[in-house]
């Protein structure tokens, strides 16, 4: 999922749609990334978040960040901040793997060994949270009964065509079907979404990912239909968006035609999916950043509160993705799992919160005085 998150027309269709509509109101000026002091004791929800489980992440991106030498920085990509070096995060991470699963425990070693830092965009500490997921769909390795939608592996030339004439068959016959599916909505969802498994008839499990796509931009038909007036903004979600599709027949097809990339993939053996650091994502703490701002690897705290639901999410979570639609230095989108409900959560997922990044208490107090220079 890593391909996924980095490629600009692989955000879900509600990130995009939503984002493009909201960008200007939280992100006015020139994005910069601003950061203050904040206390663990001022975090709504710390005390009762199950801080423990967010621990097997954490230790996941610490298995990246000390294969590199001492000297390098925490995350080389960013350069918004001083996030510390490789030595100051290794006996962190080392105590880390330490550690039993007690939420008491964790907490404690958060707090002793981290100061937060709250993150805000010149200054405005909030910003738009969305969620995705990893799909789920029924197929087959032949073309048979109701299994009619194939998924391409690469052509030799993967630029050479548009959705609308792979859709018409431009590929057909090629020997590139790796598989066949038998929701030809659920495929162009595969295909946003940038990975997913696959099940087959016989209870075998097939994890696709990402392999490349034709080139050509992507257009939300989200956005579409609220640009149309079909959908309010209010009520666009990922499944908002499915069930208009599969109720408007031949204009549902139409509409994802309108969408002229497309996503082709490979077989994947193992666990996943992997995201952007190249970890196999955690539910509910994985989530994905704008790594211009925010490193990967990096623990936040997140308190975001959703805009058309009710319900809020407070829990620490660590950055181990990044996204097309991702931008910003206040800008998240959690990873859900893999499935139909985590599918519901994430595709009705549109809060509005902030996050404050947790840095080793030496890299912290550097950070601030720079920030205040």
């Amino acid at each position: 999922m890593w391909a996924r998150r980095t490629a600009a027309f692989l955000a879900t269709a509600l990130v995009i749609a939503l984002a493009a509509a909201l960008y200007r109101h939280y992100y006015p000026l020139s994005p910069k990334l601003t950061l203050r002091a904040a206390r663990f004791d001022q975090f709504d929800g710390w005390d009762g978040d199950h801080v423990a489980a967010a621990l097997p992440a954490f230790l996941k991106s610490c298995a990246i960040v000390i294969a590199r030498a001492d000297s390098e920085p925490f995350d080389p990509v960013p350069k918004s901040s001083d996030f510390g070096t490789v030595g100051e995060w290794r006996p962190l991470c080392a105590e880390a793997a330490t550690l039993s699963n007690s939420d008491a425990t964790a907490r404690t070693f958060f707090e002793s060994h981290f100061m937060p830092v709250l993150a805000g965009n010149n200054g405005n500490p909030n910003g738009l949270f969305t969620g995705y997921f990893e799909i789920v769909l029924s197929g087959s390795r032949q073309r048979e009964g109701p299994y009619q939608t194939p998924i391409y592996r690469p052509p030799p030339d993967p630029k050479a065509y548009t959705r609308a004439q792979i859709d018409d068959g431009a590929l057909a016959g090629k020997g590139l079907e790796l598989l066949w599916v038998d929701d030809p909505i659920g495929a162009y969802f595969l295909q946003i979404q940038g990975s997913g498994q696959v099940r087959l008839a016989d209870g075998k499990t097939v994890r696709l990912g990402y392999d490349g796509g034709n080139g050509r931009p992507f257009v939300s038909i989200g956005r579409l239909l609220v640009e149309r007036s079909e959908v309010p903004l209010k009520d666009m979600t990922m499944q908002t968006l499915r069930d208009w599709v599969a109720s408007h027949g031949a204009a549902g097809k139409a509409l994802m035609r309108e969408d002229p990339s497309f996503v082709f993939f490979k077989e994947i053996s193992g666990a996943g999916p992997y995201g952007s650091e190249k970890v196999v994502l955690t539910a509910r703490r994985s989530l994905a950043v704008d790594r211009r701002f925010i490193p990967l690897g990096m623990p936040l705290w997140l308190d975001a509160t959703e805009r058309f639901t009710t319900g809020a999410i407070r829990q620490l979570v660590i950055a181990q993705d990044t996204g097309g639609a991702i931008k910003g230095p206040v800008r998240g989108d959690l990873y859900w799992g893999g499935g139909d409900a985590a599918g519901r959560e994430a595709g009705a997922m549109n809060a509005v919160g902030h996050y404050s990044l947790l840095l080793p208490n030496a890299v912290a107090a550097r950070a601030l005085a720079a920030a205040h220079d």
